[in-house]
């Protein structure tokens, strides 16, 4: 998530399309996390919506994050090849989306969830 951050806030020749992927993993990885602690099988994959599934057995308010989750998804390989690029829109939206999904799983870890 630092990446991301630190990324989203250059003003000299931001890499927005950087800043998407490294919230992308951030949030993936929270979400396998969830689901290694609690024991649930998860295939190799970037479609949190699909872990998400998974997760609801857990955690069913987590419902409310498919969106972003789906939002995210697609940023796991679409901005790394040419064609299309990220804005700064876009890497805001993506860099909240994963602090709340950061947030909300370390929560469920019971882990510190400030920085």
């Amino acid at each position: 998530m630092a990446t991301a951050a630190r990324e989203l806030r250059v003003r000299k020749s931001p890499n927005y399309d950087a800043v998407c992927f490294h919230a992308q993993q951030c949030a993936e990885k929270y979400m396998k996390a969830v689901l290694h602690a609690a024991a649930i099988p998860f295939a190799r994959t970037h479609n949190l919506a699909a872990l998400l599934h998974l997760a609801l057995d857990l955690e069913p308010s987590w419902e409310m994050m498919r969106p972003d989750l789906q939002g995210l998804t697609a940023m796991a390989v679409g901005f790394r090849y040419p064609g299309r690029a990220a804005d700064k829109a876009a890497a805001r939206h993506a860099v909240a989306a994963a602090r709340n999904v950061r947030a909300r799983a370390r929560l469920h870890l019971g882990l510190k969830t400030a920085s």
